[in-house]
């Protein structure tokens, strides 16, 4: 079996992410940040999904997305009613899902050539 390596033609791939850190390249993140497939924001100050507020979002909506996964730690949690109608306003999808799985979607959809943007929530 012939095996190549392929390697996205995106910046920055997600290597794993759960409640605590995240491996974006060869990275380790230890706090809350956001991933568009061009560039890292470092610095998120969101801790927690059940708290998000439709302010929280403005930095990953500034990116103009077609969609936001929310990465909401170890545990799949869901954000308010007020940050899903922030996004669902300006036309943009909003996904809750834990950061395993945000990980995994997000270098789908780069891969893809979609213009997604995650919001990873890590409390060390």
């Amino acid at each position: 079996m012939l095996l190549n390596l392929e390697r996205p033609d995106h910046q920055f791939f997600l290597r794993g992410a759960d409640g605590t850190a995240a491996l974006v390249n060869e990275r380790r993140l230890e706090a809350s940040f956001i991933v568009a497939p061009d560039q890292v924001i470092e610095g998120w100050g969101v801790r927690e999904a059940t708290a998000l507020t439709p302010q929280d979002l403005e930095p990953l909506l500034a990116l103009a997305p077609e969609v936001i996964l929310l990465g909401t730690g170890a545990a799949q949690k869901f954000p308010p009613a007020t940050a899903l109608a922030a996004c669902l306003s300006r036309g943009v999808g909003l996904e809750a899902m834990t950061n395993a799985a945000a990980a995994r979607t997000f270098n789908v959809l780069a891969g893809e050539g979609r213009h997604v943007v995650a919001g990873f929530i890590l409390n060390p």
